[in-house]
């Protein structure tokens, strides 16, 4: 049966410039390639593609659906600290969930919705 070995979300932003800064020196992303109009980039094994489309709706335009990932992470009480240091925007502040998760969202300049969360221990 085929693998599905990587994951790579596309978005769009309207300032390809800010965007690409946020994602390197508020959430840590690395800088992959980048060519007009386009930059890849990954932080472990969240990868996005960020494409320049400042004609479009912003994603923040859509309120509750501007959500794009939900990304699985170990240590998430370090990884809270280090985007509270520099000053990330949050939607939601660490906090255990019901459905077994402690999870805390962040806001990207053209409004896309970011979920992290680690499982709880039994």
């Amino acid at each position: 049966m085929p693998e599905l070995t990587h994951l790579r979300s596309v978005l769009a932003v309207r300032q390809l410039t800010m965007s690409v800064a946020f994602y390197r020196d508020s959430l840590g992303f690395t800088l992959e390639f980048e060519t007009p109009g386009w930059a890849f980039m990954s932080r472990g094994a969240f990868a996005v593609m960020l494409g320049e489309c400042p004609d479009e709706m912003p994603a923040g335009d859509t309120g509750d659906h501007s959500y794009f990932a939900y990304v699985n992470v170990t240590d998430i009480d370090t990884l809270y600290a280090e985007y509270q240091s520099k000053g990330v925007p949050m939607i939601q502040p660490l906090a255990e969930k019901p459905w077994g998760m402690r999870e805390f969202g962040v806001l990207t300049p053209d409004g896309h919705r970011i979920m992290f969360g680690e499982e709880l221990s039994a």
